[in-house]
């Protein structure tokens, strides 16, 4: 049976109950809400024009578009709901639980959200503020209103009301019959927390259950204050002050006002007789068939728009591949992705702070506007998923399911080293002054990170994208490097370079022959890594040359002309205080130069650079003069380290310049 035929069957079957009997009954259910998939809610609800689905929330009153001061919204199924027949004098009754999440952004916060029965789904003019988007001046305690609502007010705006947590039953009105506060239940609307409400209608009486406590339950004929059909959602608002108001799942069960029962016997009962016998089996059997064509469709159209084929066998070809998880189970670590777990965003994708079996993780979800998602994917996978070491921030495991890639790693508390060196720019925000000691440590952890790629795995490893916000802090600060998304293995363990088509990399912290050589080595490890190590001793940011010979505006070209003048200790951060051992200190800069060396022949090894920090090799040499930088680079006559990656490179062009 072909798609059409079956919705044709289902129809006719659907047009004879309704000659015996009208069917208005309403019910859905949403664990989730996502802009993708209509059946999640994006093509099943009706929203006023700045209502949205984000962060797989229903955000009535959402602030990811800016201020919203003084504004109102509604959001409702877009089917209505037949509450009451006036030819059988027969009313509905319904059942609804929804999680909501009140979280201010001002203190105090905005007015609150209501649960509402109305007429109308667009939200009354001027209903901002204390009107809740539930009626305006004009409609308050007007049956023209047409509206039922059950409030939980974050705001005492009027003499009446009780306080600024509790909940109410407003009948065409914002004065509330009956109110309740709920701070005696230990419940707080305004905590940014997720809480339980279930709003129960038996016909006569208006039942309401916050976080599983009885709230109240009050005697209300619905059809005595609302039409014959209304429509189910949401309303909420904000003044001055301004709060998220969010629903994260809803279901919605409503009664069938034909099942009536049987009465009075002849053909009436006769035809409602035969069609609960009847009508029945020939709906389980066409839903059968549409629930198969459906399936096959949708597997079919999933697979044919699978913007990554081939993905998962790449992963599984991997020995060292880590478990694989669930897209449910990572939404319900995440919350659902609640922005309120966001750690982090970067240019392939947002970090999430999960919990799983009880323990802290971070989730990074990869952007689906990335365009080498799945290379970066596929390279954490494959690249980091084999290696261990105290200095490497951890991989626990992936997901790739719905078109979502997704990576969990080990939890750090302390977040990115960028953070510390900068604070966060966007907030305003700075994190405590990391002291000298602690920086020592953090450069030194991440030099025996980088020495392991190089030298100690079974296979050498170039991260090719070493910089302050990829080193990650654990609860005693020690250095994590993490985010392999532009990793390479050599395979070949003789090997020292990786060629690319593509430059990849941070501007900033590029080594100059990147902009001449097809392929990463482990001198431009070295080079991000001297870069990396000026921006913690100093507290500056790189630059952001982006030729090889733009060293004007860079950390590198600034490091260099003090260190001539005599004065290489002026580029410590002063928010050290001079709290440091100058001739380590001194050292230290002088080593980051040389990893910076425009020649690539003259930079050490990772294998060097640690005997340096740990005082087995004496300080290095490096000219008064920056080096011009030329290429192809001369090698030196003799290089005691044997990781030599360039004297035989080849001039040549990149096709495209990418930036994290």
């Amino acid at each position: 049976m072909c798609f059409s035929q079956v919705v044709k069957s289902l129809f006719l079957v659907f047009l004879l109950g309704g000659t015996l009997t009208r069917v208005r009954c309403l019910s859905f259910n949403y664990t989730l809400f996502d802009t993708i998939y209509p059946e999640s809610g994006s093509g099943q609800l009706i929203m006023s024009k700045y209502s949205h689905i984000e962060f797989g929330a229903i955000q009535v009153t959402p602030d990811v578009t800016g201020a919203i001061p003084n504004y109102s919204g509604r959001v409702f199924y877009n089917n209505t709901f037949r509450l009451w027949d006036k030819t059988k004098g027969v009313t509905a009754n319904f059942s609804t639980t929804f999680v909501l999440n009140i979280s201010p952004k001002t203190s105090p916060g905005g007015e609150g959200l209501s649960f509402i029965l109305a007429a109308d789904t667009t939200p009354p003019q001027n209903s901002d503020g204390q009107w809740l988007g539930i009626v305006n001046a004009s409609t308050n305690g007007s049956s023209q209103a047409n509206v039922v609502a059950v409030e939980f007010d974050t705001r005492k705006s009027y003499q009446e009301d009780l306080d600024d947590n509790h909940v109410g039953l407003d009948v065409n009105t914002i004065y509330s019959e009956p109110q309740v506060p709920l701070t005696n239940l230990g419940i707080n609307l305004s905590s940014s927390s997720n809480i339980t409400a279930t709003v129960q209608y038996d016909g006569k009486n208006m039942t309401l259950r916050v976080s599983s406590k009885d709230v109240f339950s009050w005697p209300l004929n619905l059809s005595e204050h609302l039409p014959e059909e209304v429509y189910v959602g949401f309303s909420a608002s904000t003044g001055n002050d301004t709060e998220l108001n969010c629903i994260w799942s809803w279901e919605f069960n409503g009664s069938d006002i034909g099942d009536s029962g049987f009465g009075g016997g002849g053909d009436n009962d006769l035809k409602l007789l035969w069609l609960w016998i009847t009508a029945p089996a020939a709906v389980v059997l066409v839903l059968s068939g549409i629930v198969f064509c459906l399936y096959w469709r949708r597997k079919q159209a999933l697979y044919a728009e699978d913007p990554y084929p081939g993905l998962e066998d790449q992963i599984r070809g991997s020995s060292t591949a880590p478990q694989k998880f669930l897209l449910k189970e990572l939404r319900k670590a995440t919350g659902n992705f609640n922005p309120k777990n966001k750690l982090g965003k970067g240019g392939f994708g947002t970090v999430y702070k999960g919990l799983l079996a009880n323990k802290e993780v971070a989730v990074k979800r990869i952007s689906k506007n990335s365009s080498q998602g799945k290379q970066e994917f596929i390279a954490e996978v494959t690249t980091i998923g084999s290696l261990y070491h105290k200095n490497l921030v951890r991989l626990i495991g992936w997901c790739y399911e719905r078109r979502e890639l997704l990576l969990v790693y080990e939890f750090m508390p302390n977040g990115s080293l960028d953070k510390f060196i900068f604070g966060n720019e966007k907030l305003g925000m700075e994190e405590p002054t990391l002291t000298w000691e602690k920086r020592h440590i953090i450069i030194h952890g991440v030099a025996e990170a980088l020495d392991y790629l190089h030298n100690g795995c079974e296979n050498r490893v170039l991260h090719r994208d070493i910089k302050a916000s990829n080193i990650m802090l654990d609860s005693e600060y020690n250095a994590k490097l993490g985010d392999f998304g532009l990793a390479r293995t050599i395979q070949q363990r003789g090997k020292t370079h990786h060629s690319t088509i593509e430059m990849a990399g941070t501007p900033g912290y590029m080594a100059p022959e990147t902009f001449h050589i097809s392929r990463a080595t482990v001198e431009t490890d070295v080079y991000s890594f001297g870069v990396l190590v000026l921006e913690v001793l100093c507290g500056r940011k790189p630059g952001n040359q982006i030729e090889e010979n733009n060293y004007n505006s860079s950390i590198v070209y600034w490091l260099w002309e003090l260190h001539r003048n005599g004065r290489i200790l002026d580029a410590v951060d002063s928010r050290l205080n001079m709290e440091f051992d100058e001739e380590r200190m001194s050292c230290m800069l002088i080593l980051a130069l040389l990893c910076c060396h425009p020649n690539p022949h003259q930079r050490p090894s990772m294998k060097t650079v640690l005997q340096v920090l740990t005082g087995e090799a004496p300080p290095p040499l490096v000219p008064t003069e920056i080096p011009a930088f030329v290429w192809p680079a001369k090698p030196p006559s003799f290089k005691g380290d044997s990781g030599n990656s360039l004297s035989e490179s080849k001039r040549s062009s990149f096709t495209e310049l990418t930036g994290r």
